[in-house]
């Protein structure tokens, strides 16, 4: 049976895609700081009081999973805010930069030893991390975290071809979630599905590649 590993995995498109790889009959673990019912009841496994910022908290999710092969880590957990030029909360920026940047790449080190070849990391990032594609502006730190996130996914993505393990950058859409206050596009369940085709179609031929859930393929 494959193993999936979530992290933010306890509502919107991480509990999404949690569910779509429990319909595939794959053994799914979720992580996130609290679990919910939803994924209570659909995953093998529940990591819980997982701040994806802490080390130690890593390092203890790194510790409950030794020994245990990954054939699909996906780094889904991010935080949105906002901010004003002329009045920028700068702690703001830097919180950030730890959870959408920072901490997936600890994440993937961390569980370094738990993938083989054959394996696949899909990073859920957004296409607002894409420098060319910016013609609305602010959105500072999450645009910034976003961008440094999509640089250490291709870095991870040439460091690890060799090891027979692709790496993916894969903006989610406009999806309705408590993160965008339910003002998207598309629902979880939508986006989830159409990041899972990406991933099906992610080899060590495209790995590094930076895509939309609907298989453009995006401008750094």
């Amino acid at each position: 049976m494959k193993h999936v590993v979530i992290t933010g995995a306890n509502r919107g498109i991480g509990l999404e895609l949690a569910r779509h790889y429990h319909t595939q009959g794959w053994s799914v673990t979720g992580v996130c700081r609290e679990s919910s019912a939803e994924l209570d009841k659909i995953a093998s496994r529940v990591i819980t009081a997982v701040d994806v910022t802490d080390a130690d908290a890593v390092a203890r999710l790194a510790q409950e999973l030794e020994g245990q092969t990954i054939d699909l880590l996906i780094n889904n957990a991010g935080l949105l805010q906002d901010e004003v030029l002329g009045s920028i909360d700068y702690d703001s920026l830097r919180l950030q930069m730890e959870i959408n940047a920072y901490a997936p790449l600890r994440v993937c080190e961390a569980l370094l030893p738990n993938l083989t070849s054959g394996s696949k990391i899909a990073n859920i990032t957004s296409r607002m991390g894409s420098i060319a594609d910016n013609d609305s502006g602010g959105r500072y730190g999450y645009r910034a975290s976003k961008a440094a996130f999509n640089a250490f996914g291709k870095s991870l993505a040439v460091d690890l071809k060799p090891r027979g393990i692709a790496v993916a950058q894969l903006h989610p859409g406009f999806v309705k979630t408590r993160m965008v206050n339910f003002g998207g596009i598309i629902t979880p369940e939508e986006s989830a599905a159409s990041l899972a085709e990406r991933i099906d179609q992610l080899n060590l031929n495209n790995t590094g590649s930076f895509w939309h859930c609907n298989g453009e393929e995006l401008p750094w």
